[in-house]
């Protein structure tokens, strides 16, 4: 079921966005060569902690998982493209980093992501990841009273090809529960879909496959979703609210 949000469930999760937005900054700046997974979640974790909110994803424990979500982030090096999971992996320069954070603040969620290079990173990550945050922009874009939820999919689409887009993942309505109403795919006809409403909340979140492949596996940690290739990927996402104005970021 699709819920809108009155003006005070807004301005709780942009109190929630408020504190991914700052996670997200916090933990890429602490992104180096030798630095280990494990310890960038240490870092999140603390950041939440210290703006008074609570993880969403630690303990999150949707049907198709064998087992909660054992960690505040999602940390997706290189080939994975989301939710991978902290460990003791330590990052090498040139690597490429995806880290996806969600936080509650009052009851509701904020969910964003960026992919950040660890040192120096060769063009053609440069490039993926540019043309990854150029779609989450184009989409955020048609997030507009009137349109319809296929013109945002079909501004991912439309920026991100010749790039793959990870088949079945995209975005997501948000609320107090992280995951809501209305799914949000990443491929899409424009002027088809549901209607975009004032007070409507999602999360949009381009996935992008350098190889232009769009299949994906699932690792044996049951989590991680990587390439079914091998080639790398990029995830940027925020939280937007669609409002009388046009689109709002939350999750600055």
């Amino acid at each position: 079921m699709v819920t809108l949000k009155n003006q005070a469930e807004l301005d709780q999760m942009r109190a929630a966005g408020q504190v991914v937005g700052a996670t997200l900054r916090r933990v890429a700046d602490a992104v180096e060569p030798g630095v280990s997974l494990a310890e960038l979640d240490a870092v999140g974790a603390a950041c939440i902690k210290e703006h008074g909110a609570d993880p969403s994803f630690l303990g999150y424990h949707p049907q198709w998982a064998d087992a909660p979500y054992p960690a505040t982030l999602c940390l997706s090096v290189n080939d994975v493209v989301v939710h991978g999971l902290p460990n003791g992996r330590r990052l090498k320069d040139g690597d490429i980093l995806s880290i996806d954070c969600g936080a509650i603040v009052g009851g509701y969620h904020g969910d964003a992501a960026v992919t950040v290079p660890v040192g120096r990173v060769d063009d053609a990550a440069e490039r993926l990841m540019k043309v990854t945050r150029e779609a989450l922009t184009a989409a955020i874009a048609m997030a507009v009273p009137g349109g319809r939820l296929g013109d945002v999919s079909h501004a991912v689409e439309s920026a991100a090809r010749p790039y793959g887009l990870l088949e079945g993942c995209g975005g997501h309505g948000i609320g107090t529960a992280m995951h809501e109403d209305p799914h949000v795919p990443n491929t899409g006809r424009p002027g088809r879909g549901m209607r975009l409403r004032e007070g409507l909340v999602i999360a949009i979140e381009p996935m992008l496959i350098e190889s232009g492949a769009d299949a994906g596996r699932t690792l044996a940690d049951g989590w991680s979703v990587a390439t079914a290739d091998g080639s790398r990927a990029a995830h940027f996402e925020h939280t937007v609210a669609i409002t009388a104005d046009g689109p709002e970021i939350l999750t600055q």
